[in-house]
């Protein structure tokens, strides 16, 4: 039977209908796709919320629990542009069927870890495992479906990829309240096996090629794993040991530089490369991809200071910050399908640009934010925020991709998703940076002010003196209390700094969708 994959155009206007219908069994696999991709990319955020508890029953340190998101992250950067050759080589059936098993049984061993450095080791082989299935997806809607459909697949991957890292937060909370820790990996065990079988049984969208094996580049492999690895390793671990203050940090950095140009020299001279990056020289892809990069700064960064700060200055419990966090969830998803309404009657352009001013003004609302902020007064910035994602990311995925020839798009999705979680881990080493460098700037401010000369400063402390009175040292606990206030009356200013910071980035995004070409409307144009 012709698709909209392999039919001419003249072909296709003679058989207009049968090449515009979605077959339901390849919508049924397509489905089963989607949420192997959403348990993936939920899995990065859902222990962000439970770090705590993970640590206490794993008697690990603070610096080494936190090692049970970076071995996911940096196993996951690497895996995700392999995805590319791997599609082609073993086809979307087999590729994605490993990776569900994989990606299961990674997630029960790590539900029985008992030390951190088994989790840590299980965490990696689950983002490794996993990361095949996110850029599979992309490819698949952009490959097997009408273009005339791209407003419903695009939509659902759109929701999906920006959903899942939202209210990871939110999930991790509710099942570690309602559970424990073990049962954020245990929950994927049921879905993975299905997703397994399912795929196995349904999903024929393309052929294998196991004849790419054999050139496999070995090389390349490794300078892409030491270059984006290292990456990774230095984003994460830089803002909290200054750098390359560091030793170890350092060392990174110079694994990154140096596998890097090893990278892209391998890359751009072998005969089969592990990654084309020539897909770059398409316009709308490489710019596509340069937004999405942007993109994901803002949708991993305010999925990070979010709950900080509720966490920080209001005191939540994980449940607590999830039910916060579940407002941005709920707009996207409620967002999706007027998106895809859009799509079809609005320059492409103008809906990225317009989603990138809504999330700067959620952003611009958090500028002003107090220590009392509590869930309402985070309700509208929340709704901007996932309005503004929604807009940005779905018309970005179908501009950046849906406008690649067909044999081109397993590769870029690759590449493309690569740019979002790259943006992530840029961003949140910047929001890092900047809360650490503006808290210690509005400290230093602050202490200047609160001097024996500031009348109310004295007379906050004399109330506090009065109150303690008969409890030790009144006096050295009351300067306690004006110190703690002090410190968080900075931390708080500190969050505002970065919400201005992020107003500003993009606000300043918008303007580069005029780069963009025009796209032809998605209703209208078939596949090539």
């Amino acid at each position: 039977m012709a698709d909209a994959t392999t039919a001419s155009p003249g072909m296709m206007s003679a058989t207009a209908a049968p090449s515009d219908r979605i077959a339901p069994r390849r919508l049924i696999a397509f489905l089963i796709m989607v949420f192997g991709m959403f348990m993936s990319i939920l899995d990065i955020q859902v222990v962000s919320a439970s770090l705590t508890d993970i640590q206490a029953g794993l008697s690990a340190s603070s610096s080494e629990v936190s090692w049970v998101q970076t071995s996911y992250l940096i196993a996951e950067v690497i895996a995700i542009p392999l995805s590319g050759f791997l599609s082609r080589a073993l086809g979307t059936r087999i590729l994605f069927a490993i990776s569900a098993a994989g990606f299961t049984v990674a997630s029960f061993l790590c539900g029985f870890a008992s030390s951190i450095e088994q989790m840590i080791l299980w965490r990696a082989i689950q983002g490794f495992l996993g990361a095949g299935m996110i850029p599979t997806v992309f490819a698949s809607a952009y490959t097997v479906f009408p273009r005339s459909k791209f407003y419903i697949v695009g939509p659902i991957i759109g929701l999906v990829a920006t959903l899942a890292p939202t209210i990871g937060p939110t999930v991790g909370g509710i099942i570690t309240d309602l559970m424990s820790w073990h049962w954020l990996f245990f929950i994927n065990v049921v879905p993975g096996i299905g997703i397994t079988v399912g795929v196995l049984a349904l999903v024929d969208f393309d052929q294998p090629n196991l004849g790419l094996l054999d050139r496999f580049d070995w090389f390349g492999l490794i300078a892409m794993a030491g270059f984006l690895g290292a990456l990774e390793y230095v984003l994460e671990e830089g803002p909290q040991y200054e750098w390359l203050q560091d030793t170890s940090v350092a060392i990174c950095a110079w694994i990154c530089g140096i596998s890097a140009i090893a990278f892209f020299w391998r890359v751009l001279t072998a005969e089969e490369p592990i990654v084309d990056v020539r897909a770059f020289t398409d316009r709308n892809f490489g710019i596509g991809c340069l937004i999405s990069f942007c993109v994901g700064i803002g949708l991993y960064g305010l999925t990070y200071m979010y709950p900080r700060y509720l966490a920080e200055v209001r005191g939540y419990s994980a449940l607590m910050i999830g039910e916060t966090m579940f407002v941005s969830g709920a707009t996207m998803f409620l967002m999706a399908p007027v998106v895809g309404r859009l799509m079809l009657k609005v320059d492409m352009r103008l809906i990225i640009a317009a989603g990138l001013v809504i999330f700067a003004l959620g952003s611009y609302q958090m500028t002003w934010i107090t220590r009392e902020y509590d869930f309402y007064e985070l309700l509208l910035p929340q709704v901007l925020r996932g309005i503004g994602m929604m807009l940005a990311m779905v018309p970005t995925n179908t501009i950046a991709l849906g406008t690649l020839q067909p044999d081109r798009v397993k590769n870029a999705s690759g590449l493309f998703n690569l740019t979002r979680n790259l943006g992530g881990a840029v961003g949140l080493a910047l929001i890092n940076q900047v809360l650490n460098d503006r808290t210690d700037l509005h400290i230093s401010r602050l202490q200047d002010r609160v001097t024996w000369g500031n009348s109310s400063a004295v007379e906050t402390l004399n109330q506090f003196t009065q109150r303690l009175q008969g409890m030790g040292d009144a006096a050295l606990m009351a300067m306690k209390q004006l110190s703690q206030i002090v410190h968080r009356q900075a931390v708080v200013m500190g969050y505002g700094d970065a919400f201005f910071m992020l107003t500003l980035f993009y606000l300043g995004l918008s303007l580069m969708v005029i780069l963009l070409k025009k796209p032809v409307s998605a209703s209208t144009e078939p596949a090539h």
